[in-house]
């Protein structure tokens, strides 16, 4: 016989567990004359049953009836089925934990956080280290930050040679200038790469113009194109990023923008450019848009990770208008646009691949041309002309 001090010493527990287990049933002890209770080894055995049972996720309770009753094999059920959806979280939550360490990949992580919130991933990504370009790049391409330098370095091995690095075409652009209400003589042309619409806006109008990047790369390539033809003396580089442009209010008359805006969100993009523009000034955009009312499940899936933000023609006109412009008119980007990019991407690619085997950006970039190739018309650029 044991006395519950002794009884808890023998079961690895504390006093106060075993009185709580005795005032639930769970226990019972003999009480003696002088008030002690006495337990026997009978005792000892049902406390070490109690804690099998407890070790399946038992319930106090559950572990009563089960002591004091035949097992019930439904409520058991139940409780594997937890213990399973328990299991599977925790080994989510490692498998984050590890990739976090760098030893697994955070892709998926990154695209489900920054659908839930863009805005606080962005900042995540500064605390860690990474600098608007950078978090900007990392968000919208690499996707992952324990592969983005390898990445990056691979992504500008393809379209360092390039000269264009998005859908666009000069009759394209050109017939958007053509559908501005007033000739403009002070232009932003924001996310200009290597500045194809720099260089007609510098052509066609007679406008100073300002350049606005953040890959010095391409501003360097274009400062030795506007050299050579002339037109430095019309055209200012700034290498800085869209979200925070260095210019005071109301200092253009037209704001351009082609295939780039989506970096920071078109509705952001209305919102934080608007007040760059003078009064009745002009913007020209263009936006990735959906053009079929019910795209293929491929192309769905693949926008969603690319473009989580895709919308229709006429959701993006609506968002416009609330932003407080009047839309002047609106085109889709001619097939050749596409081609005059997609082309000498694939033919570099294919250049490239052979070196560069084992390459996710090599892998992505595939992927985005597979999408062209078999989906367009699902999809396309919408060039839009806004005015303030």
């Amino acid at each position: 016989m044991y006395r519950i001090s002794e009884l808890a010493n023998k079961a690895g527990l504390s006093r106060s567990t075993l009185l709580y287990y005795e005032k639930q049933g769970l226990l019972h002890g003999a009480r003696q004359a002088n008030g002690y209770r006495l337990y026997s080894d009978k005792d000892v055995q049902r406390l070490h049953l109690l804690q099998q049972l407890q070790a399946g996720g038992l319930t106090l309770k559950e572990c009563k009836s089960f002591l004091d009753s035949k097992v019930e094999r439904p409520l058991l059920e139940k409780r594997l089925q937890q213990l399973d959806e328990e299991i599977a979280g925790k080994q989510q939550a490692r498998v984050l934990l590890a990739a976090l360490l760098g030893e697994g990949s955070l892709r998926s992580w990154h695209q489900q956080t920054d659908q839930l919130a863009p805005d606080a991933h962005l900042d995540w990504l500064q605390q860690q280290g990474f600098n608007e370009k950078q978090a900007l790049h990392l968000k919208w391409l690499s996707k992952d930050m324990n592969e983005h330098d390898r990445y990056m370095a691979d992504f500008m091995t393809v379209f360092q040679t390039l000269e264009r690095w998005g859908p666009g075409s000069d009759a394209d652009s050109l017939k958007a200038l053509s559908m501005l209400p007033v000739t403009p003589t002070n232009i932003i042309d924001i996310g200009c790469g290597k500045g194809f619409s720099t260089r007609l806006l510098a052509q066609h109008t007679q406008a100073q113009i300002v350049a606005v990047d953040n890959e010095q790369s391409a501003l360097d390539e274009l400062n030795t194109c506007i050299t050579e033809q002339g037109l430095g003396d019309r055209v200012t580089l700034s290498c800085a990023s869209m979200t925070e442009l260095p210019f005071s209010a109301e200092s253009f008359d037209c704001v351009w923008s082609e295939t780039s805006a989506y970096i920071m969100g078109i509705e952001q993009a209305l919102k934080q450019w608007r007040p760059l523009l003078k009064e009745n000034g002009c913007m020209i955009i263009s936006d990735l848009v959906w053009l079929n009312g019910n795209p293929s499940r491929y192309a769905k899936a693949f926008w969603k990770n690319e473009y989580p933000d895709m919308q229709t023609v006429t959701k993006r006109l609506t968002q416009m208008q609330q932003a407080g412009f009047e839309v002047i008119d609106h085109f889709t980007l001619s097939e050749q646009a596409w081609s005059d990019y997609y082309q000498p991407l694939k033919a570099r690619v294919t250049e490239l691949k052979p070196n560069m085997p084992d390459s996710p950006a090599i892998a992505d970039i595939e992927r985005e041309i597979a999408c062209y190739e078999q989906h367009l018309g699902e999809f396309g650029y919408e060039m839009f002309v806004l005015k303030r």
